[in-house]
């Protein structure tokens, strides 16, 4: 039986080492983020993102996102990351914009995707708890716990998983709805938005006023 941690309870910073010694070790765990419960685990140990994959029941091919720390630990893990991209990092990081980048030359990981989509979806979280814990873990992969093409889970009682695969979940109640973040294509010299979601398009192009998407032909 996986156990519950309430992280509005007790010592802050020892549910997020716990948290710590969880991904480090192999675990997939449960906490929440901005709009949402979602499954964690080191990006780089593979058998990990394989079991996120499983427990959610993906096809073959689907890609976890990845959270990062900084905008340094993403220069690790990426490369060829534009200049207008980077402003939009520095005004909305940590927050719910995310990047489609692409990885760096020689990065051993598998996402899901066997590498095949060539690119990956990044950002820093705006959530307190996972954003301290990836602070100190490192790139960590990410997917909600609920199934492709349903609302985000909000309550941990309604994280349903085999009990077998799951450590930890770390809660704090039920969640208030929220927008889903933003997601931009970073992949050439022009950027695109191809989701609009908490950060808006407006938003975006006081910033980067060539940026593209769905809503505008600037």
């Amino acid at each position: 039986m996986f156990e519950l941690i309430d992280i509005l309870s007790g010592d802050r910073e020892a549910h997020v080492d716990r948290a710590l010694e969880l991904v480090r070790a192999g675990y997939v765990i449960v906490a929440p983020l901005e709009n949402g419960y979602v499954f964690l685990a080191d990006a780089f140990i593979q058998d990990a993102v394989r079991t996120i994959h499983a427990i959610r029941g993906d096809d073959l091919g689907v890609a976890a996102q990845v959270l990062v720390g900084s905008t340094d630990v993403l220069d690790g893990i990426a490369r060829d990351i534009p200049e207008s991209a980077r402003l939009l990092m520095e005004k909305f990081w940590p927050g719910q914009l995310s990047f489609n980048v692409l990885p760096s030359q020689g990065l051993s990981w598998d996402l899901g995707d066997d590498g095949r989509l060539g690119y990956i979806c990044v950002r820093v979280p705006s959530q307190g708890f996972v954003l301290d814990l990836v602070r100190k873990s490192g790139p960590l992969a990410v997917a909600s716990t609920a199934s492709a093409g349903s609302p985000p889970v909000l309550r941990t009682e309604d994280v349903h998983v085999n009990t077998g695969v799951l450590q930890r979940i770390f809660g704090q109640g039920e969640l208030t709805p929220a927008a889903l973040s933003t997601v931009i294509s970073a992949n050439g010299k022009t950027l695109t938005v191809l989701r609009e979601g908490a950060v808006s398009l407006e938003e975006l192009v006081q910033v980067v006023p060539e940026i593209t998407g769905p809503k505008t032909t600037k």
